[in-house]
């Protein structure tokens, strides 16, 4: 299914949007210009609504019809009802939220899923980087320097795992992609993915809330 549709989103969201099911109510967090949710509500019929701190990027998304909040979506999260939504995505965000456990468990209260994505700090690029210059690693998917860069922590795809153990949260689906051509284009990593994917995608829920 995401191959089907890489050519419309970046390859990363053209995995997330193969795991939604039509009609899902969905909320994207940090949703950009809105190409994800547009694709979902064109295929899927999904009801979706986004949130996104960039003013001129809600205001994209709202002229192309999207339902759409300007505003810090910690904030905008803790107004949301208890299982308001079937999925809440948060899509490479992880890394730049100062306290990912709270906010996990605000969405796990929202949403009776939760697909989380983000750049693996451990590919062997990175590594590389560290073992031969010694300096904060950049890469396509890590373009900052150390002091320009939002992303506030180091996240790999064994991290995430041990995380979800230790707090209870049951992985139902997980995707290791490698992506390149601006991230337009990419393929799934099955094997040594803590070594060789560029982004984890997970699809978690919380079984304490359900």
């Amino acid at each position: 299914m995401a191959s089907q549709v890489a050519d419309q989103l970046r390859f990363d969201l053209a995995v997330i949007a193969s795991w939604i099911e039509p009609g899902a109510r969905v909320l994207d967090l940090g949703c950009g210009h809105g190409d994800l949710l547009a694709w979902l509500k064109t295929h899927k019929q999904i009801v979706g609504t986004g949130v996104e701190q960039d003013k001129e990027k809600a205001a994209a998304c709202i002229s192309r019809g999207l339902t759409v909040l300007q505003g810090d979506l910690k904030d905008e999260v803790s107004d949301y009802l208890d299982a308001s939504f079937d999925v809440v995505i948060l899509s490479q965000t992880l890394q730049q939220v100062y306290q990912p456990d709270v906010l996990l468990r605000s969405l796990s209260r929202i949403g009776r899923q939760v697909i989380v994505s983000f750049p693996n700090f451990s590919h062997y690029s990175i590594r590389l980087q560290l073992l031969f210059k010694g300096q904060a690693p950049k890469s396509p998917q890590l373009p900052f320097s150390w002091y320009d860069t939002p992303n506030i922590r180091v996240i790999t795809l064994a991290d995430f795992r041990k995380f979800s153990k230790e707090v209870g949260y049951t992985i139902v689906k997980e995707c290791a992609i490698n992506t390149h051509d601006q991230d337009r284009k990419g393929k799934i990593v099955t094997r040594f993915s803590n070594l060789l994917a560029t982004y984890g995608i997970f699809l978690i829920e919380n079984r304490e809330v359900l």
